[in-house]
């Protein structure tokens, strides 16, 4: 019973109560309650050992430590498909992002095509007010009054 959550697993085995009951030459439904032809329950001879199994594997199983190396190896891919889901997931709403991006800028770059035309045309819009043009002053730049 020390052996296995210790890691120790022949070959083929796991850390479970089948394994043990291989391992200790004894029937496996000796670690489980028996029921007399009357109904009666009582233990199963070995079932107070199975009792101590299951719990010091909980233990280990708290602590954080898995003794059955497959068990270790089940956790480990089950953690990593969750990191790989969560990243599908957001792989999947940047590409509906962009999609959606893609569709509206054609529409936008004519729109900001449109406008700079407008903008270039030299016929002036009538809905716009007119501008008025400045005047240079004769002799150049002169400052009258003071600069300070």
């Amino acid at each position: 019973m020390d052996r296995l959550p210790c890691g120790e697993l022949p070959p083929g085995g796991r850390c479970d109560l089948k394994t043990l009951a291989g391992e200790a030459g004894v029937n496996r439904t000796g670690f489980y309650p028996k029921k007399d032809p009357n109904g009666t329950v009582r233990d199963g001879p070995y079932q107070h050992l199975a009792e101590e199994f299951v719990r010091r594997l909980k233990a280990l199983q708290e602590a954080g430590t898995l003794p059955d190396p497959r068990d270790a190896q089940v956790a480990r891919l089950k953690a990593e498909s969750n990191t790989l889901r969560d990243r599908l997931a957001r792989q999947s709403a940047t590409i509906e992002e962009l999609a959606s991006f893609k569709t509206l800028a054609p529409s936008r770059i004519a729109a900001q095509q449109e406008e700079i035309i407008r903008l270039r045309s030299p016929q002036p819009n009538p809905d716009t007010p007119p501008v008025a043009r400045l005047t240079t002053v004769p002799g150049g730049s002169q400052t009258i009054g003071s600069c300070s």
